[in-house]
């Protein structure tokens, strides 16, 4: 890249000395130059100002992204990437050249350093950190020092709402730079936004609002810090640190002083200093960047430029080569060379990339910018599909190139969507610019490019609807000449002041518009607006009174709503049930109009709980219950409808059978678990029932009700107690399962023999809707201890027809028993028997001994619980059908235990049979029952009215045997024993629908 012979000349200095302004002088004095910069903004202002000297028609403008080259080119303006090499320019200029240190871009313009040379003259523009590096790498280099013209001040922190006109504020985010510029709009009516990201057209449109005065603050990037001449006066942080495309880092002082030094142009002194959210500037390091001094740079990055492409490898190895010398490091891995690492990776592109040419090709592909800033994969993706068109057809498809342009063709959408295109249109542009990659060059540069100005002065007024506030600067303007404002309401509540829109009506409260002012200037403006809402006031709160109860609703936290808009809160009341309401209305709007909508909204709730907690209002006001059955009702009240079985469970052994029908008619169900009422699980009771209960137990934030129609659900970690139980649902483990599908699941447990063990049922999975882990956790939730285990799947077969004839004398050792759910069943689950309804086939003894240990005698059995609160069997079991049940087990673990004879199509290719996973489930909470008296075994203690200990010992049905044990000898083990004194029946509820058949089983008829 020239000739070694020329005159090189580091020109070295601070900001704002002049150097690129030297730089162009110097050019211009050759016949032709070259002057490569930082930055494709800078490019373009440099082109600006050369073609203004010299006239377009000898200037060229070369950028990754732009391509201005006249016939008759002398000087070229360039990006420093974009320079071109072997070109034998009498001059050749390198502006900023301490990026060489620039972890991404540094081995850039190192090796224009080393390699970039002019004919007759060579300069490299840039800090004097970069003495020591020159000197070491550049032999006969000349040393020129040029001072600041004015002087920098450091100002220390001040807040963004007092910043100074010709201020500009730097972030080192889009986020950042966009919410500085929102909070400036508001107070001060507007900024400019300058970023690296944005096209020249956009940038020079927003930078000429700041010029020409329109608006008086700045905010941008770091991108203001190469370079680029600003009428600023003061240069504010809002951060002291920035993301360098790896890791956050803190600003060095000299990149703090490049930014810094865009204050004071010219002979005009300028500040810099923080805002109100960063500490504060070292003492050090303000003074460092004030007098310019600063730690020079001893390692510059480096990648090797004498490239090998006789294969993927060899090229790779030719990117990765370690640089010689101390001055020089190895640069860490850029884009193009992951990029390049990926593709290579592709058999496809491995394949066709087999020669020379190829290989260049494939690299120069791997070079296009990540302009888009997706993900590598994906740019990856899109440069594999590039490669491939150019490798097959020689160029990219017209037809291709044209669907990829036209969808960015758009200039709908907001500022990130316009931002967005316009990265994914600087991708095509750079494609279009490149030599022999499109058959007609002149045609999509042209597109491109338009499309890009297009999509830049889209993006330009967006930003300016967004960043610079008009109308605030007029009402600013007049509140400072002390006048009335003018404030107006449409139809629509949208509020006007002084023409300019301000705000609207939302429910009954005036709500500001975010971007109309702020501080004292928004409180003026609001009183205005709301002496000009009075008599809208009045008006809407009359609609509101009339308005139907459809438009009207609550929400999950106690909200009232009127349409899309708060208009109250509910608040606890006396009474669960009559909950208060607070409205929200604006002072201004009086009290008469407050009265009105509390009065609305009173009405609209207390017609809501009137309507779904029906059956709950109905039990409170039924004065025919007295006695036990009113304080049970009372308590049914107090609980919205849902009582844990445990927490009554003497209240319910208390009720008498009258009590108890009594009850059953308001829709009571006496369930094993719960006490509830079946009509108060639906979604919309369930819904309003947590807010009042939330309210009730004065929680800041409601838990929400579960998804409707679920079975289970996963249990709330952190809810309050008693949330599950409100929501309809017990928790058991992991998750939480409906209490109404729970007193199904119980009826079947109740005919399992829980003492030895029993299995999951297809109708317990059926019910659950759970996998048989899942079951086996809501178990252990429930009280059940699960043994897993192992065995072989048996093959199908069909079942034989169980026997009757297991235990012939049963019959005449006890009475039948109906094969339902009894309460005295349920009260021996309160007492540690849970489910245990067969638990005799755990023990020795017989089935008549265990009947007497975990249930009421036969008798007792004939309970309101027994007949109304599922749908049950029209005739009760038989004694044989007791006998049966176990049975049946014994016949299904003799299957289970014929695992040793495997039918051929159970074995698999290795020789080893197909195997299952089966849990057993027996009854964990009687253990500690058992230890508390010979006689109690689990049983329920202290039971009121006498109950019996049992039925008389008869002889030990096979039937009943545990599995593995028939045939064995009787008499092992301790047997219990109990004497209590007859307890009296209780009789027969005429209404229930089984009086007769349960009538025939007391009688033996």
């Amino acid at each position: 890249m020239g000739n070694g012979s020329s005159r090189i000349v580091a020109v070295l200095g601070p900001t704002n000395t002049g150097k690129t302004h030297y730089a162009i002088e110097r050019m211009l004095g050759h016949r032709t130059g070259v002057i490569g910069l930082p930055l494709r903004l800078l490019a373009r202002e440099v082109y600006d100002r050369i073609v203004g000297l010299r006239g377009p028609s000898v200037v060229a403008l070369v950028t990754g992204e732009e391509r201005i080259v006249p016939p008759r080119t002398r000087y070229w303006v360039c990006t420093v990437e974009a320079m071109p090499e072997g070109m034998g320019a009498d001059f050749v200029a390198v502006d900023e050249i301490q990026l060489c240190a620039d972890p991404e871009r540094g081995h850039v313009f190192t090796d224009r350093l080393l390699r970039a040379r002019g004919q007759h003259e060579t300069l490299f523009l840039g800090s004097d950190t970069m003495r020591g590096p020159i000197a070491a790498l550049v032999p006969d280099v000349q040393f020129a020092r040029r001072d600041r013209m004015s002087q920098l001040v450091y100002t220390g922190s001040k807040k963004i709402g007092r910043m100074p006109p010709r201020s500009a504020i730097v972030g080192f985010s889009v986020e950042n730079v966009y919410a500085i510029a929102e909070l400036i709009r508001r107070q001060k009516g507007g900024a400019a936004v300058v970023m690296g990201a944005l096209s020249p057209r956009t940038r020079n449109a927003q930078v000429e609002l700041y010029q020409n005065g329109e608006v008086d603050y700045l905010v941008a990037t770091d991108a203001i810090g190469m370079g680029l001449n600003l009428d600023v006066d003061h240069v504010a942080f809002s951060s002291l640190s920035k993301f360098d495309g790896r890791r956050m880092r803190p600003l060095q002082p000299n990149e703090l002083a490049q930014i810094a030094g865009r204050a004071g142009r010219g002979m005009s002194d300028g500040t810099f200093g923080v805002t109100g959210d960063v500490r504060p500037l070292d003492e050090g390091m303000a003074q460092a960047i004030m007098e310019h001094r600063f730690a020079p740079l001893r390692k510059l990055n480096w990648r090797n430029a004498a490239l090998q492409f006789g294969s993927v490898d060899r090229l790779i190895r030719s990117l990765e080569a370690a640089p010689e010398g101390e001055v020089l490091m190895r640069a860490r891995e850029a884009d193009d060379l992951a990029t390049l690492k990926t593709l290579a990776q592709v058999p496809d592109i491995l394949a066709r990339a087999g020669d020379g040419p190829t290989i260049r090709l494939l690299w120069d592909v791997c070079r296009i910018p990540d302009f888009r800033g997706i993900s590598h994969a994906e740019h990856a993706g899109l440069l594999e599909v590039i490669f491939n068109h150019l490798h097959q057809g020689g160029v990219i498809p017209d037809d291709f190139l044209a669907r990829q342009i036209r969808r960015i063709d758009r200039t709908d959408g907001d500022i990130d969507t316009l931002s967005k295109r316009l990265a994914y249109i600087r991708t095509w542009t750079y494609v279009a610019q490149r030599r022999g990659w499109v058959g007609d060059e002149s045609h999509w540069r042209g597109e491109t490019r338009a499309v890009e100005d297009r999509v830049s002065d889209a993006l330009h007024e967006r930003l300016t609807q967004r960043f610079v506030d008009r109308r605030t600067s007029v009402l600013l303007r007049r509140l400072k000449q002390k006048e009335a404002l003018l404030a107006e309401v449409n139809d629509k509540g949208e509020v006007t002041v002084e023409g300019e829109f301000v705000g609207r009506l939302e429910g009954f409260r005036f709500s500001p518009d975010k971007g109309a002012a702020a501080g004292a200037e928004a409180k003026t403006v609001k009183s205005a607006a709301l002496q000009a809402l009075a008599p809208q006031f009045h008006l809407r709160a009359d609609r509101f009174y009339n308005a139907p109860d459809t438009e009207i609703d609550y929400t999950e936290q106690g909200g009232l709503m009127w349409g899309e808009h708060a208009v109250g809160k509910l608040v606890a009341g006396a009474d669960p049930l009559k909950p208060q309401v607070e409205v929200f209305v604006d002072d201004v709007a009086g009290p008469d109009v407050a009265q009105k909508v509390q009065r609305r909204l009173q009405h609209f709730i207390d017609r809501k709980i009137a309507a779904l907690f029906e059956p709950l209002l109905t039990l409170q006001r039924d004065e025919t219950l007295n006695g036990l059955a009113k304080g049970f009702a009372f308590r049914m009240v107090e609980a919205l409808g849902l009582l844990p079985r445990a927490s009554v469970a003497q209240d319910v052994k208390a009720l008498d059978q009258e009590a108890r029908g009594a009850l059953r008619k308001h829709g009571i169900r006496f369930g094993q678990f719960t006490v509830f009422m079946p009509l108060l699980l639906k979604p919309a009771p369930t819904r309003l029932r947590l807010v009042l209960w939330s309210l009730a137990r004065g929680l800041d934030e409601f838990p929400e009700a579960p998804p409707p129609g679920l079975v289970t659900v996963p249990t709330a970690k952190d809810a309050p107690e008693g949330y599950d139980t409100m929501c309809g649902y017990r928790a058991a483990g992991e998750r939480s399962i409906r209490i109404d599908m729970l007193e199904r699941l119980a009826d079947l447990l109740r005919g399992q023999d829980s003492r030895s063990g029993f299995e999951a049922t297809p109708d317990m999975l059926s019910i659950t809707g759970m996998t048989l882990e899942q079951f086996a956790d809501l178990m252990q939730g429930l009280g059940y201890a699960a043994e897993k285990g192992e065995r072989v799947k048996a093959k199908p077969t069909a079942a034989p027809a169980p026997t009757v004839e297991a235990a012939p004398d049963v019959a005449g050792d006890a009475p039948a028993e109906p094969a339902v759910a009894t309460d005295a069943a349920v009260e021996a689950a309160e007492s540690g028997a849970v489910s245990e309804p067969a638990a005799a086939a755990g023990t020795e003894g017989s089935a008549a001994d265990e009947s007497v240990t975990d249930e009421p005698a036969a008798d007792e059995s004939v309970t309101d619980e027994s007949v109304t609160d599922e749908p049950l069997t029209d005739e009760p079991a038989t004694p044989d059908a007791v006998t049966d049940e176990p049975a049946a087990e014994e016949g299904v673990a003799a299957e289970a235990g014929d695992a040793g004879v495997v039918d051929d199509a159970q074995v698999d290719a290795a020789g080893e049979p197909e195997m299952e996973v089966y849990y057993t489930f027996t009854w964990a909470r009687s253990a500690a029952g058992r230890g508390r008296s010979a006689q109690g075994r689990g049983r329920p203690q202290g039971k009121p009215g006498g109950k019996p200990a049992g039925k008389p010992r008869g002889k030990k049905p096979e039937g009943n045997k545990p599995r593995g044990e028939r045939g064995q000898g009787q008499g092992q083990g301790a047997k219990s024993f109990s004497a209590r004194p007859p307890r009296k029946e209780k009789p027969i509820d005429p209404d229930n629908p089984f009086a007769a058949a349960l009538m025939g089983l007391k009688t033996g008829k």
